[in-house]
Formats: C-alpha cells, sequence, structure tokens
C-alpha cells in the first residue's frame, strides 16, 4: 500500500496503518489513532479511506440522535443501498459498519473521527464495542472490516485501552500522531536549507503541520524579515495563531477555572521547572499541584524529564512551543498587541525571547540530536538515554548544569549504564572557544567520567580557529553548529 505523494512525510504512521490493514486474518480488527488537533490526523485517514475503498466519517458535537442521523445518511450513501437506513442506537450503527467487510477477499478500513464526541452522549459505546468485537462474535471471526477509532482529546482516547476498560484487548493498533520532528518540520515548511531560520521557527512554533496554513501559508525569511513575519503571523490579533496558547489548553482541559493551569504552564515556561520552583511561583504547596500537573502531562502539554543520572529529581518542561510562545510573548502583553504593537512588544523581549525560549530550546534540540541523530562514531557507540543534570562543584562552590549527557549500556549482557558523552549547548552570538572545552572537561571531572568520554560542544555562532585545532588534536571532541545540528551526525 503506497504512501500517496500528496502526503507529507508521515512514513512510520502511513506503514503502521499498512500493516494494521494488511494483517492477515479473516475476521475484523480494532485500532485507535489519535494526537492533539492539527497534526493532520485527519488528512492521514481521509486519504486511507480514499486509497482503499473505505469509509471516512467524522462525529460532531451533537446528540446521540443526530449523530446516529448523520451516521446512517453517510452510510447509506456509502452503501449504495435504496431505503435509507436508520440507526436507533450505538448497537446497531456500529454492526452495521463492522458488518461492511462482510463476503469481503480483503478488509475494508471504516474510520471514525472525533470519536470522543461520541462518548458525550453515550458513555456505553465501548461496551457496545467489547461485545460486538467479542473474539467468538461474527465481526472477528468472518466480517474483514478495519475499524479506526480517531480522536484528539488525549485523555478519553488513552483511557479506552486501560486496564479495566472495555476495550482493553480488543484493539490491535495504537498509533499515535506527534508533531513533525525538527528536521521534517524545516522540510515542511522549505527552511532546510536556512538552519538558523528553521531552528528559530521550530523554537517559536514548534512541528504542527496545520500552523503554517494558519500561519498564512508564507514562509518566514532571514534577519528582519523573519521578525517582521512574526508580528504578521503570530502577533497580530487577526491571525489565527495569535489565540492557538490558549486553544490547545481548552482543547485538553475542560475545568470551570483554568487559572491554575495557566499559572503552571506560566511558571514552566518562565524557568520555573522542579515542583518546588513551580509550586512557589503559583504560590500553592506542592502537594496541591499534583493533580494539575498530572492532567497536563496526561494531556500531553507539559513532559517530565528525569535526571540523566538521578531518576527521582524530575523536572518540567512544555511540550509544545506554541504554549511557551503564548505563556512568554502573547498572554501578559496582550493589552499592547490588540493596539497593533507588536513590533515595540517584540522588540522589547528580544532578550526574553533568546534566554528563556532560542537558549532552552537549542538545548533541548541538543539532546534530540545525540538520541536521534548523532551516528555511533560521533558518541562512541548507540546512546540509550539522554538528558540533563545537575553537578556539585567545590572548586566554585556551586553547582554546574549540565546540558547534554549521553548514556549507553556498559558492555554486552549488562544492564548497567555508563557516560558516553557529556555536551553543553551555547546559544550565544559569540562563537565558542578554548575556555568552553575546559569548562566542559571540568565538568567530566566532577560526573566521573575522565576516560573515554566524549566531549560535544553545540554553538549557535560556530567555533574558534583555536578551538578547532585543539578538537582536531584531541580526537575526542564534537563540534555540532546548525548546519550539522540539521543536516549532520
Amino acid at each position: 500500500m503506497d504512501k500517496p505523494e500528496h502526503l507529507f512525510d508521515r512514513v512510520h504512521e502511513w506503514g503502521a496503518l499498512a500493516s494494521f490493514i494488511g494483517a492477515s486474518g479473516p475476521g475484523s480488527a480494532l485500532g485507535l489513532v489519535y494526537g492533539r488537533r492539527r497534526q493532520g490526523k485527519t488528512y492521514l485517514l481521509q486519504s486511507l479511506a480514499e486509497q482503499l475503498g473505505g469509509l471516512y466519517w467524522t462525529a460532531l458535537s451533537q446528540s446521540s440522535a443526530q449523530n446516529l442521523q448523520r451516521l446512517a445518511a453517510e452510510y447509506t450513501a456509502f452503501s449504495g443501498q435504496r431505503a435509507p437506513a436508520r440507526f436507533d442506537d450505538w448497537a446497531q450503527a456500529f454492526t452495521a459498519l463492522l458488518a461492511l467487510g462482510e463476503g469481503r477477499s480483503s478488509p475494508i478500513p471504516v474510520v471514525v473521527d472525533e470519536f470522543p464526541y461520541l462518548l458525550d452522549g453515550d458513555r456505553a459505546i465501548p461496551s457496545t464495542l467489547q461485545a460486538l468485537l467479542a473474539p467468538r462474535g461474527e465481526a472477528v471471526r468472518s466480517w474483514r472490516t478495519s475499524l479506526i477509532l480517531c480522536g484528539s482529546a488525549l485523555s478519553t482516547m488513552q483511557g479506552l485501552l486501560a486496564s479495566s476498560a472495555p476495550l482493553r484487548g480488543r484493539a490491535s493498533l495504537e498509533l499515535v500522531v506527534h508533531p513533525f520532528g525538527y528536521r521534517d518540520a524545516a522540510r515542511f515548511w522549505g527552511v532546510s536549507s536556512r538552519p538558523a531560520t528553521a531552528f528559530r521557527l521550530h523554537a517559536l512554533v514548534g512541528g504542527t503541520p496545520a500552523y503554517r496554513a494558519m500561519a498564512g501559508g508564507s514562509t518566514p525569511g532571514e534577519g528582519p524579515a523573519f521578525d517582521r513575519w512574526v508580528q504578521d503571523a503570530l502577533l497580530d490579533p487577526a491571525s489565527a495563531m495569535f489565540r492557538e496558547g490558549q486553544a490547545l489548553l481548552a482543547d485538553e482541559i475542560r475545568p470551570t477555572d483554568r487559572s491554575v493551569y495557566t499559572a503552571v504552564l506560566a511558571a514552566i515556561a518562565g524557568g520555573r521547572t522542579r515542583r518546588g520552583e513551580i509550586a512557589a511561583a503559583v504560590g500553592r504547596a506542592e502537594g496541591a499541584l499534583a493533580h494539575p500537573l498530572n492532567a497536563l502531562v496526561s494531556a500531553r502539554l507539559v513532559e517530565p524529564a528525569a535526571d540523566a543520572l538521578r531518576q527521582k529529581r524530575t523536572t518540567f518542561q512544555l511540550a509544545e512551543p506554541m504554549l511557551r510562545f503564548h505563556q512568554l510573548v502573547i498572554e501578559p502583553h496582550e493589552p499592547q498587541l490588540a493596539r497593533r504593537r507588536a513590533g515595540a512588544v517584540w522588540a522589547a523581549l528580544a532578550e526574553t525571547v533568546s534566554s528563556r525560549i532560542y537558549g532552552p530550546h537549542f538545548e533541548h534540540l541538543a539532546r534530540v540530536w545525540c538520541l536521534e541523530h548523532a551516528g555511533d562514531a560521533t558518541l562512541g557507540g548507540p546512546a540509550v538515554r539522554v538528558g540533563s543534570t545537575t553537578v556539585a562543584c567545590r572548586t566554585h562552590r556551586s553547582s554546574h548544569d549540565v546540558d547534554v549527557v549521553v548514556l549507553r549500556t556498559a558492555g554486552q549482557g549488562t544492564d548497567r549504564r555508563h557516560i558516553a558523552a557529556v555536551g553543553e549547548a551555547k546559544w550565544r552570538t559569540e562563537p565558542c572557544d578554548v575556555t568552553h572545552l575546559d569548562r566542559l572537561d571540568h565538568l567530566c571531572e566532577l560526573l566521573g567520567a575522565v576516560d573515554g568520554t566524549r566531549r560535544l560542544l553545540f554553538s549557535r555562532a560556530g567555533f574558534t580557529r583555536g578551538l578547532r585545532a585543539a578538537s582536531r588534536r584531541r580526537g575526542d571532541v564534537e563540534l555540532i553548529d546548525l548546519d550539522r545540528l540539521y543536516h549532520g551526525s
């Protein structure tokens, strides 16, 4: 099943769907596809249904009776029967959908999009499907239908296969559609040949496919042209992107009062990443933040990040760059932006954007690069885990943050891991020099990682001749600029 040319990337997702549809067996199968809104799930599944002649239908935020009526009309048109179909309940509806595969030699995909809307009207639907997809039932024994339930409410979709849920054990596919990775996002926006622009763009809006169209479909230029693009596409109250940060929270979190969730997001965006720091910024006890933090993590708006060397020292980071941009730039300056003061606001926030957005994002992409793109020769072997840590220093009577710690297995047949590489990511306007390598050596000593440990220096502005010469002499130093971050290994 070849991936359509009009479908950008999504090679893994299309392959997973192809394997699910083409799985051997005479009966029906159930699959779940979910992810945050605007990731291209609908486009992906519509392409699948079109290519294989399947049925695609999307639920609306309506009553069960209204959705049943709409589905019956869609079913009638698809099946070609003369008499209009009528579904009195969801047992009838899903029985008819599964029966579309009766007598077929190959599976037919049937996609029900926005499935959580159906649950709003009838919470018993998963139990209904459990009964219809019983191992000895006719649907599983002989009807060749690949039923795909899709949705954007992550906690709801994940809950369908929870340990005590009715559909636990019934699904053979659970596909999560993520935003594009930073390299794929650069290709999608057409800026892969301009790593500096690609990085800034990804730091602000991430890899959500729909954002290109929502930002007017234009590609940002370099220097002042990039700043103008930000002001027009992101900071203009009339733009579709202006309130996207609010929409992300509203899509996933539906309490009456979202203020505590917004406060938590603002604290993390501002650099307060530990539980105690977040609690102090919000003005609540740590225990009182357990529920909102867990809810934000379940919704994949916040990601927990364990210390590379100390598993219990967890920090939190925003999973969506657009959320960070909203909390740091749009939310606190909305009155000025509403008065068309985008240029002044953006200029005044240059330092904040550099230190709170670009800097942390550069460190994040450095870790992603080590895990997903760096070659074994670069790291001295395959990385099994990459993170950051903090190390105490008696010499300087303080602690040092270590941006990148790469771990790999100590040897064949062992679960022990040792430090393969230590790195720092410098988002600064001047090239890194030999003093940065000296600091990296010092960090390795503090970590007890001396013999065979690779030194990784990531720099936005490149490296001095002296540092490049030292790197060539030593052989244990890797220098990674923006071009290598986007195109090298």
